[in-house]
């Protein structure tokens, strides 16, 4: 899913204005009944084009908080909707800011996802490289009690044979034995290191593990 984290809108000053006035009113800064400044006074007072003042007094009279009146200005109406229009712009914020910072997380995941899979991918070509300029690098192999082959040799269970791997040294004891020859037996706890045809150390993980 492809979620692109766009920046935060700002809140229109209109609205702004409307918030401010509606504070002022609510905290009994105007009392109901009281007139208080003209259009243009607003507009004037909040550095604002008349038309951005007009806006925001069309907020406040729309939630019945004021009336304007031509050439009467704008009367304060109710205190309690001034109050209220404050209190649903505060939970608005609120889940504004929430939404934002769930954005910004995903959009952190993403872009970790990606730098995850960029790693990832040098991490193979690294290593495709390497093999390829160390073609005898080998592979190891941990052998437990699950081992269906445990203490027999290499040439008993036919390790060439079946799997198409030479082992080239066993590691036991912290003692590593180098070209252990066919008559090494596959003791618990043993690492065995060895090399295959094809690059893969599949075949030997199925024949000394075999699924089920």
């Amino acid at each position: 899913m492809d979620i692109e984290v766009k920046h935060k809108t700002a809140i229109p000053r209109y609205q702004q204005i409307a918030v401010e006035v509606a504070a002022r009113i609510a905290n009994g800064e105007y009392e109901v009944g009281e007139k208080i400044y003209a259009r243009s006074s607003l507009a004037s007072q909040y550095s604002v084009s008349p038309e951005t003042a007009r806006r925001a007094i069309c907020i406040l009279s729309d939630l019945g908080i004021v009336t304007s009146e031509k050439g009467n200005g704008i009367i304060i109406r109710s205190q309690k909707k001034a109050a209220e229009y404050i209190q649903q712009n505060s939970k608005r914020q609120t889940i504004d800011t929430i939404k934002e910072n769930l954005l910004k997380s995903v959009s952190r995941q993403k872009q970790e996802m990606e730098n995850l899979n960029d790693c990832l991918k040098d991490l193979i070509e690294a290593s495709v490289h390497f093999r390829s300029m160390n073609p005898f690098m080998p592979f190891e192999i941990r052998i437990t009690s699950n081992c269906v082959h445990l203490n027999k040799t290499v040439t008993e269970i036919q390790f060439w044979q079946r799997t198409g791997a030479t082992v080239i040294a066993v590691s036991r004891n912290d003692t590593v034995m180098k070209s252990p020859g066919p008559y090494v037996a596959l003791s618990e706890n043993d690492t065995i290191y060895f090399i295959t045809q094809d690059d893969t150390p599949d075949r030997v993980r199925e024949f000394l593990y075999p699924s089920k």
